[in-house]
């Protein structure tokens, strides 16, 4: 009955949130019936449209998954943005230094890249908490600016497309080289190799937090550092370790944004959001809709992907803002948080009536 109340309640947040979102299309003078049909028209209407949604989710469940690990050992990891860029640029910077590389070997390097770009800026604020007591939610934080100014200073300047020197000098790399394409899975359509990755990615994450000893002591320093360190667990390598594989993950997205785009460069408008789609911090609100559990984050990821496509569609048949998803992935992020309480408050109900039971 626990588990049932514990997914029970999050959707039920859920809904809430969803019954809000069609009073504001309400508002905005349109059919909430339309809105959703045109929403869901956008996001699995036909075989491409299903395509891009499981693409714009696999940067959300590698995010939310790498969410997962850190929230697990009790660090807040905000900085999914900096390392999505930082996996990005060292994956691109490997990719052209050895274009000639065949692709057999090349899409692994690419993909080793990433994960050691993002794992080495998560694991910054990771030994600046473990070993100097910094709060690594102002230090993620802080890191996803360092991340965006230094792309900003690459792609104008080091990694700049050669053709745009002395001409418009888009921020933006020269194309990179197909052998470094990941391979589309359904010919005609987006669908490529990096959703499975994400995929698998997630389910490995769930097999080391839970099916092996690392994750336990993982879980246990989340669950009572004191205790972990009195058991002979090292409270301050585990918090680097979280950190550290949280932000190879998002690494990780930065390679499949760029490797898995049709203009296979990376580009820039200045921030991050036009090379991310805010995928660092989206990818929060789908760990928390999944319950912080790398599974579950899987079905939460291609839902607030859906949303996301949908959007567009919704923009184009009603005339509804597209922030309007951006406001729907907001309510149900307050609605799910709100919810642990009422959670709580059913687990409490639940165990006094076991109890009573017990001494029938």
């Amino acid at each position: 009955m626990k588990r049932l109340a514990g997914g029970v309640v999050p959707l039920g947040a859920a809904f809430l949130a969803f019954l809000l979102g069609a009073l504001m299309i309400i508002a905005l003078g349109a059919s909430p019936a339309d809105g959703l049909a045109a929403m869901f028209d956008g996001a699995f209407g036909t075989t491409d449209r299903i395509a891009a949604t499981a693409v714009r989710a696999t940067p959300l469940l590698l995010v939310g998954a790498g969410i997962t690990i850190a929230f697990r050992a009790s660090v807040i990891n905000i900085g999914g943005e900096g390392q999505i860029i930082a996996g990005a640029l060292l994956s691109t910077s490997v990719a052209l230094a050895i274009p000639d590389t065949p692709r057999i070997a090349l899409i692994p390097i690419v993909v080793l890249a990433g994960l050691i770009g993002g794992g080495i800026w998560g694991a910054i604020p990771g030994v600046l908490k473990a070993y100097a007591s910094v709060n690594e939610i102002l230090s993620t934080v802080m890191l996803n600016i360092v991340a965006i100014q230094l792309m900003n200073f690459l792609l104008r300047g080091p990694l700049i497309d050669p053709i745009e020197v002395g001409t418009s000098r888009i921020p933006q790399t020269q194309r990179l080289t197909d052998n470094a394409a990941l391979p589309t899975l359904v010919e005609g359509s987006r669908l490529h190799l990096g959703v499975p990755i994400a995929i698998v990615a997630a389910i490995i994450v769930y097999l080391i937090l839970f099916r092996t000893p690392f994750g336990f002591r993982l879980r246990a320093v989340g669950h009572n550092p004191d205790a972990a360190r009195a058991a002979g667990i090292s409270v301050e390598k585990n918090i680097v370790s979280a950190l550290s594989l949280s932000g190879a993950l998002s690494g990780l997205a930065g390679v499949i944004l760029v490797f898995g785009s049709e203009s296979l460069r990376l580009v820039t408008d200045g921030g991050s959001a036009g090379f991310t789609g805010s995928a660092g911090f989206n990818g929060i609100v789908t760990a928390l809709f999944g319950g912080l559990h790398p599974l579950w984050t899987i079905p939460s990821s291609f839902l607030f992907g859906s949303l996301l496509t949908g959007a567009t569609e919704l923009q184009r048949e009603l005339q509804i803002p597209n922030a309007l998803a951006i406001a729907l992935n907001g309510l149900i992020v307050l609605f799910v948080v709100s919810s642990d309480r009422v959670r709580g408050w059913l687990d409490t109900r639940l165990d006094r009536s076991m109890k009573a039971r017990v001494e029938e």
